[in-house]
């Protein structure tokens, strides 16, 4: 075996191990924020930047424990994504639609 074919096999393993570490464990929950709303954000693939001030902003009254944010990390991203935005998809500090109600 070369000094070559040793350093892939050696960074396939820890590419693998990492793979596998990462599934094992799951999703780091922060159970803050910051990490509840960077998990929205990921669900979306990316949101701009005005939504991201206003989940941050909106974050503490709506969660007002570290465990409830966790549980929130925990959400599968269809799940994340329906619970923030409701029915209507409304992201965060979107307006209320003209005749329709604010979301509760």
């Amino acid at each position: 075996m070369t000094v070559r074919s040793l350093l892939v096999a050696i960074a396939l393993a820890l590419l693998l191990a990492g793979c596998i570490v990462r599934y094992v464990t799951g999703p780091k929950l922060t159970g803050t924020c910051d990490g509840a709303c960077d998990h929205y954000e990921r669900c979306k693939g990316g949101v701009d930047d005005d939504v991201k001030k206003a989940c941050r902003e909106e974050c503490p009254q709506v969660f007002s424990d570290r465990d409830s944010l966790m549980a929130f990390e925990s959400l599968s991203c269809e799940d994340t994504v329906e619970y923030v935005e409701g029915p209507s998809r409304r992201p965060p500090g979107s307006p209320t639609p003209i005749g329709g109600q604010a979301r509760q």
